[in-house]
């Protein structure tokens, strides 16, 4: 009798660890599934008449960085705006869908709300107090996380040199380069999680959109996940993971990076090359003359 009972015992220990771990299994797994950045059937009104974003979808994964790209007036701005409580300054209005942030409902919160729970946006043209100094931006935008203000100056610091050279400079007399990595290192001073970049290579020379490329690496080497909204769309399929073609308002591509360079649209009308992989002039670009295969 007592040999049985024993026997018994570590049977039905067996099951409940295995339970167990299975619901271990499956809590990870349902974390996983909500450690992300999401937008799901999204729609933007402008002025209740102007419809700008249809049904958009994509995801932004913890510690990943995703490509959004798209010819101007596509909507990427707008889909930015939407995400960070912004609409409301250029009289737009989420009519349809919701954003979401590790699995949290944030589409109706205000954008103070959204900045404290993680989020923050690099405008396109920089945006800088041109008439304050490197280190009053900064402190700025570390204004959330007054008791961590040296160690996120530090931090920044540490990512831009230039900026800790330049700290007593007035932001104004700052190169463009230069005010670029201020404004990226404004936004981290908040300590984000999600890092939404608009246009950060606009107007740099070759050399800077270089630089800009590997802070950008590094910034999400550090745990920072990114949505890059970018034009230089080799730069970007470059480093992202994952990518998204926006066109009139609608996500008309949605692959892997690797998969987007390789595909013959996206070289011919993102990236400027044609068969053989030469390189298109602007003319030849601009002025279209095979219809893209999800227009068909």
């Amino acid at each position: 009798m007592l040999l049985g009972k024993s026997s018994k015992a570590p049977l039905g220990g067996g099951f409940a660890a295995d339970g167990a771990a299975r619901t271990c299994r499956r809590l990870v797994s349902a974390t996983a599934e909500v450690s992300a950045l999401t937008v799901k059937n999204l729609e933007v009104v402008y002025d209740n008449v102007i419809l700008v974003l249809r049904g958009v979808s994509l995801e932004v994964p913890r510690g990943k960085i995703i490509a959004l790209l798209g010819a101007n007036g596509a909507g990427k701005t707008t889909l930015l705006r939407a995400i960070t409580g912004l609409l409301v300054v250029h009289e737009g209005e989420i009519s349809r869908g919701e954003v979401t942030m590790d699995g949290e409902s944030i589409h109706r919160l205000t954008p103070p709300s959204i900045v404290r729970r993680g989020i923050t946006q690099v405008f396109e043209g920089r945006r800088i107090f041109a008439e304050l100094t490197v280190t009053e931006n900064l402190r700025v935008g570390g204004y959330r996380n007054p008791g961590q203000l040296s160690d996120n100056l530090e931090r920044v610091y540490s990512l831009f040199p230039v900026l800790k050279d330049r700290r007593g400079s007035v932001a104004g007399y700052l190169s463009g380069g230069e005010q670029q990595m201020l404004a990226m290192g404004r936004a981290l001073m908040s300590n984000p999680r999600y890092l939404l970049l608009d246009e950060p290579s606009l107007g740099l020379a070759p050399q800077l959109v270089q630089q800009i490329r590997e802070l950008i690496l590094e910034i999400n080497r550090q745990g920072t996940s990114v949505l890059l909204v970018e034009q230089n769309a080799r730069m970007a399929l470059e480093i992202s993971e994952h990518g998204y073609i926006m066109e009139t308002g609608r996500i008309v591509m949605d692959k892997a990076s690797s998969e987007l360079r390789e595909d013959d649209d996206i070289k011919e009308f993102y990236l400027g090359l044609h068969q053989g992989d030469e390189r298109k002039s602007f003319r030849e670009v601009k002025h279209y003359k095979r219809r893209k295969r999800w227009l068909s």
